[in-house]
């Protein structure tokens, strides 16, 4: 039996783990990892390397920074705020929460922008008395689409935009030219989330945000401190979005202030140094960290690569440029619940481009798909940052999300279907 085979059968039984919730979704993940290391499908070293995967600093950091928020009181304050604007209708407050979590999501790191937003949203619920549970999914999801709307706003648009510059293209991809189908997938899931979502949302009231509450009325807060809480959040957000252009790319990274930011709001006085290591939620950071590895091992095995070869060798000799889209992006999408999205495109991108000349189709149509349905990682949390960021705060299971975002999921898949041919014809007119 191949390595790649035996890959495929662990990531059955961890996938059985995740949807039965036997035991813990973390212990399942790192389990996972360390299953690849002892199968040998990736060096021993490299068994626990997704604790020191960077994402995983950004969680920690913003969770603290998030944290601090609470304990000054700064979170509620925004929330009242908000919720005077929108009112405590949980559709408006969708709305507006998916609005700005899509728009920042466009320029920014979509990680970073449902790191930043998530404290707010947080507090948001507690003033309009909507348990998190139901709005900090939709934050994620809008997070994920956002991000399909420029070049840089999520990884897997850039690989396409590379993998045409490797194959010799001279056409590759403009900045806004994503706002064509990242746009419409946007309205698509912001309606899709409003008016059928929220009812496969679970409404589960959250311990640990109540624990938060009950701190902070405890505890004597002042408006000095709340200041400098925003005041940090801000600064941290102005360099996660303006770093480079200001002369900071290469020396300040996202987790690089991300830390920066939780050590000052913890010498600042914002909150403890117990209550930051408290503020931290564990599970995150071990499902994620330990679905790093498996994803290497799908990738190093070939086993990402054999499902790629088998689902295209279905479609048969000469399948049509619209089916070779449709297949492609159903694969894409399957392999990044499991896979990380920038994987899942580095994976199927040159193969998109190799039928794509094989048919005499213009290659675009094909990696825009493969693309999107890399950021379509919603039926599982362990597909994309923001999806794994919201799993503890909010209180989720793994088939929470499988039964609210396999919708979106499928709403997204017909809207490209329908975007794409005609944004980006397969045989465009010379």
């Amino acid at each position: 039996m191949s390595q790649a085979v035996k890959c495929l059968i662990l990531l059955a039984v961890v996938a059985l783990f995740f949807v039965t919730e036997l035991i813990p979704l973390a212990v399942t993940a790192m389990g996972g990892a360390i299953s690849c290391g002892i199968l040998g499908f990736i060096p021993v070293k490299a068994v626990f390397s997704g604790l020191s995967n960077s994402t995983v600093v950004l969680f920690a950091g913003m969770f603290v920074v998030g944290a601090s928020m609470f304990y000054t009181g700064l979170a509620q304050k925004i929330g009242e705020s908000v919720v005077k604007m929108c009112g405590t209708q949980e559709n408006s407050l969708m709305f507006g929460i998916m609005c700005v979590g899509a728009a920042l999501s466009a320029v920014l790191s979509n990680t970073g922008t449902a790191a930043c937003l998530l404290p707010v949203v947080l507090g948001i619920c507690s003033a309009a008395k909507i348990p998190a549970s139901r709005q900090l999914m939709p934050l994620a999801f809008a997070c994920g689409l956002g991000g399909i709307i420029t070049l840089v706003g999520t990884p897997p648009n850039i690989i396409a935009n590379g993998a045409l510059q490797a194959a010799g293209m001279k056409e590759t991809f403009g900045f806004f030219e994503w706002a064509w189908i990242g746009i419409p997938l946007t309205l698509g899931g912001m309606i899709y989330m409003m008016f059928l979502g929220k009812y496969l949302l679970p409404n589960r009231e959250i311990d640990a945000d109540q624990e938060i509450e009950q701190e902070v009325t405890a505890n004597e807060t002042s408006t000095t401190k709340m200041m400098v809480s925003a005041a940090i959040l801000t600064c941290v957000i102005l360099v996660m979005a303006v770093g480079d252009k200001i002369g900071l790319k290469g020396l300040v990274t996202l987790e690089m202030a991300a830390i920066i930011g939780a050590i000052a709001a913890v010498l600042t006085g914002c909150l403890t140094e117990k209550q930051a290591y408290a503020s931290i939620d564990w599970v995150t950071i071990f499902l994620f960290a330990g679905m790093m590895p498996v994803s290497s091992a799908m990738d190093k095995t070939g086993a990402g690569k054999m499902i790629a070869e088998f689902t295209v060798g279905l479609m048969g000799g000469s399948p049509s440029p619209l089916l070779v889209t449709a297949v492609l992006f159903i694969l894409s999408c399957g392999l990044t619940q499991f896979m990380s999205n920038t994987a899942s495109a580095a994976l199927l991108c040159p193969i998109g481009i190799a039928i794509s000349q094989q048919l005499g189709a213009d290659p675009k149509a094909v990696l825009v798909a493969i693309a999107a349905a890399a950021s379509c990682a919603f039926a599982s949390p362990v597909g994309t940052p923001p999806n794994t960021l919201v799993l503890g705060p909010g209180g989720y299971k793994f088939m929470d999300y499988v039964k609210a975002g396999t919708g979106l999921v499928i709403v997204c898949f017909v809207i490209s279907l329908v975007v794409i041919p005609m944004v980006w014809p397969f045989f465009p007119a010379k």
